[in-house]
């Protein structure tokens, strides 16, 4: 898993909207029964994992109407976050996937939408 500490760049990357940054796991390159496969049949695969390393601040909720509208008010965007939080492992999907190098690593970002499941570390309860 990767960390974000103050010394590496992941800290000034914002992650926009509905979205979230992944570091892929290493694909196995091998089948249950013992089968290795060629890379591009590892890209080809469907359902993907991943670290999530940054999310977005999440769905963009719509302000309140006013019954006064001369009032002049300060309209703050509020969201609605995201269930993927940073350190989830991911499983989403590839085809939706936008694949990006940052720094001499691979990330994906993929919609909110793609993701499939989450499993967190710490527990729910």
């Amino acid at each position: 898993m990767v960390n974000i500490t103050p010394d590496n760049k992941l800290k000034r990357l914002i992650v926009v909207g509905d979205r979230v940054l992944i570091k892929p796991k290493d694909p196995t390159d091998r089948t249950v029964s013992g089968l290795y496969l060629p890379p591009t049949v590892q890209e080809r695969e469907q359902v993907q994992s991943g670290y999530v390393i940054k999310v977005g601040p999440g769905y963009p909720i719509p302000a309140p109407t006013d019954d006064e509208p001369w009032k002049e008010t300060e309209e703050k965007v509020k969201y609605m976050p995201l269930q993927a939080q940073e350190g989830d492992v991911a499983l989403y999907l590839q085809r939706n996937a936008i694949e990006l190098q940052y720094e001499g690593e691979q990330y994906v970002i993929v919609p909110q939408s793609s993701i499939l499941m989450l499993e967190r570390s710490e527990d729910l309860l």
